[in-house]
């Protein structure tokens, strides 16, 4: 096993050798192989062993022993206790999710402070079987079928290629000590259930299963790159605009192929959503309608879907009180600046000038509401915001983010769109007041 390892980091994850690297460690057979296997190999490895205090001496006696094995492979250690009972219940986890997500969480916090390019983590070739099978019986895309990946970001999995048996065959022909996790007989739980119950029967009929599973994943993974090639395509005719506030989407190239809702979830489903006939049905639905995940929402306007981010609610008022001279005031679009002026030097989006003397104090910042009505500058009539939305050929998301700062009840400016020319610097003007937005 140690000459085929060598060759698959050799070929194919060579780039561990220059690496600062973490290896995630329990005490099972599983990490502990991994770690004996890049210590002879002589890469730069440090240890990461999570305490979950579940099993009470058992635990520490877990802790105790990866302690003992990076003294003797004189490799520095860390070690993290949590209470992963308290943090499940405070969160509304199960107890593996809970653990999972601190393991996860703290691995990361250590591989950024410490400035570890990888994290190693001791998955082999049963667990990518027993990750399918779990998907599987619960229901999933080709995504979830495509087993684990074997680099994700910095997280890689050097035991891929490897059997359980392989393992430990490995660890008892090279007297390598190992910690047995006692949860692991239980079947209490799905994964344990199908490792004693569910994989054995399937290994009795065929007993190559691992490398027909193999097989398999690879045919996938290469039907997955023809659906990522295909996504791609119809992503470049419908996106008409990305950038960090939505991304604009033309209908028309959706509904022009024969699966369309196929292709929708591919290319929202990262972003939260689950309900794929709602998100279907916004293809032909009015003008308005939406559906929402919880952290994006993806709207229908006229002829495009807009997707964009789900920001935190705001307050939609706020009282800006100035008083002579140069005034800075920060609110939640940014800092509004006042100043006495002599001319209309500067121009810009984020800047307007108006008369001081029309000006009626307190002045309020807010978004806009249904029959708000402007004098937009440059016009001698008045306009109502939604007719000026509408020649303006703003989205509805465009809209949803216009904030208006008024003078009383008279709008004083559409921020970064359009002053009011009740306020314009004329020439019977004495006091030019410029107010920048930054």
């Amino acid at each position: 096993m140690y000459n085929i390892f060598q060759d698959h980091i050799n070929q194919n994850l060579a780039f561990l050798k220059d690496s600062k690297i973490l290896i995630a460690i329990s005490g099972g057979v599983d990490s502990v192989v991994l770690t004996h296997l890049c210590h002879a190999l002589k890469l730069n490895i440090s240890l990461a062993h999570c305490n979950f205090n579940l099993r009470r001496d058992e635990s520490d006696t877990d802790e105790d022993f990866v302690l003992k094995l990076a003294e003797n492979l004189e490799l520095e250690v860390f070690i993290q206790n949590f209470d992963t009972k308290a943090y499940a219940d405070d969160n509304k986890r199960s107890i593996q999710m809970a653990a999972r997500e601190l393991r996860y969480t703290w691995f990361k916090e250590l591989a950024e402070q410490l400035q570890f390019d990888y994290i190693l983590t001791a998955h082999h070739a049963d667990d990518n079987l027993e990750t399918f099978l779990i998907n599987f019986t619960r229901g999933t895309g080709l995504e979830g079928l495509t087993g684990i990946p074997e680099v994700n970001d910095m997280f890689v999995r050097p035991l891929l290629p490897f059997s359980s048996s392989d393992i430990v065959t490995y660890a008892k022909a090279n007297n390598i000590e190992w910690r047995n996790d006692s949860s692991n007989a239980s079947v209490k739980y799905l994964r344990n259930k199908l490792r004693h119950e569910v994989v054995p029967v399937l290994k009795e009929i065929n007993p190559g299963l691992l490398q027909s599973f193999k097989n398999t994943l690879s045919n996938l993974q290469d039907t997955a790159d023809i659906i990522d090639d295909a996504v791609n395509s119809v992503l470049e005719n419908a996106v008409e605009t990305i950038d960090d506030h939505q991304m604009i989407l033309n209908i028309s190239e959706f509904k022009r192929l024969n699966n369309p809702k196929a292709y929708l979830f591919q290319i929202f489903k990262d972003y939260g959503f689950s309900e794929w006939d709602d998100v279907l049905n916004l293809l032909d639905a009015q003008s308005g309608k939406y559906v929402t995940s919880s952290t994006h929402r993806l709207i229908k306007d006229r002829n495009h879907l807009l997707l964009s981010h789900i920001d935190k609610e705001v307050s939609q008022t706020q009282t800006i009180t100035i008083s002579e001279g140069v005034v800075e005031m920060d609110t939640i679009l940014g800092t509004f600046v006042f100043k006495v002026v002599n001319d209309l030097s500067e121009k810009s989006d984020h800047i307007i000038y108006v008369d001081s003397d029309r000006l009626k104090y307190p002045l309020t910042v807010r978004k806009w509401e249904e029959g708000d009505v402007f004098y937009p500058l440059g016009m001698t009539g008045k306009k109502k915001l939604s007719k000026y939305f509408k020649d303006e050929k703003l989205s509805l998301l465009d809209k949803e983010d216009v904030w208006l700062l008024c003078s009383g009840e008279d709008i004083v400016w559409v921020i970064n769109r359009r002053a009011d020319n009740r306020f314009r610097v004329s020439d019977t003007t004495t006091r030019i007041l410029k107010i920048e937005l930054r």
